[in-house]
């Protein structure tokens, strides 16, 4: 099988010629595999999808149109009316943000106590301090004004889940800047709850570059280092 080692880039398959020489054709939409609804996704059309296949399969076949070059994955779910972000709203988001980060390395740091395997042994050296600090918030939905006491009386705890989430989407290349396409995987997936998020990475875009360094990442969540 020719196309068992071809890879082709997402919204296309591998199709081999009557030569059997292997080539990268677009997915045909209506031969995606059927998905559960909660595998729905949105594009930026505003349209529903069931799911990526069908997305990235109807964006080839529109390659070299406008419209497929405007289309790509929104967020993940189906389509809902997203309110606009408020300048109180933005502001605020950077709390609730550092929390998140900081809870999400916390469990992680608990499953590895039974099965380890989702943090390095350099990463759960660095978790140990804010798990083992008895201070910590517990999880769960907290007043902006403790989220800001907290950030204000333990800094220290929210500098390594800044820095640990800025690495974990800065993946193709490994650069320290982060493109568009490295922010698109934590965007999709929280925009349904956290409305804030793109007007939030459009602004920690400070020089306005389409890219968003580490400097700029760190000064948007309030970390000086």
């Amino acid at each position: 099988d020719t196309c068992r080692n071809f890879h082709c880039k997402r919204g296309k398959v591998c199709h081999a010629d009557k030569q059997g020489k292997p080539h990268c054709i677009c997915q045909d939409p209506a031969a995606c595999p059927p998905t559960k609804d909660y595998e729905h996704v949105c594009g930026t059309d505003n349209k529903t999808y069931d799911g990526t296949c069908q997305l990235f399969g109807t964006k080839c076949q529109l390659e070299g149109t406008k419209m497929g070059r405007q289309l790509h994955l929104d967020y993940m779910g189906s389509c809902k009316y997203i309110p606009p972000c408020t300048d109180y709203e933005v502001d605020q988001f950077p709390l609730r943000m550092r929390d998140w980060l900081k809870n999400i390395l916390i469990q992680y740091y608990e499953r590895d106590l039974n099965t380890s395997g989702i943090l390095t042994e350099k990463q759960r050296n660095k978790v140990k301090k804010i798990y083992q600090n008895d201070k910590r918030l517990v999880a769960g939905d907290h007043p902006v004004e403790l989220l800001l006491h907290d950030f204000e009386k333990n800094y220290h705890m929210y500098v390594y889940p800044v820095h640990w989430q800025f690495h974990q989407l800065d993946q193709h290349p490994v650069d320290r800047l982060l493109t568009h396409s490295e922010l698109a995987a934590l965007r999709a997936s929280l925009v349904p709850m956290e409305h804030c998020i793109t007007r939030f990475f459009q602004e920690c875009d400070g020089d306005q570059d389409k890219l968003i360094a580490l400097k700029e990442w760190c000064h948007c969540f309030g970390i000086k280092e």
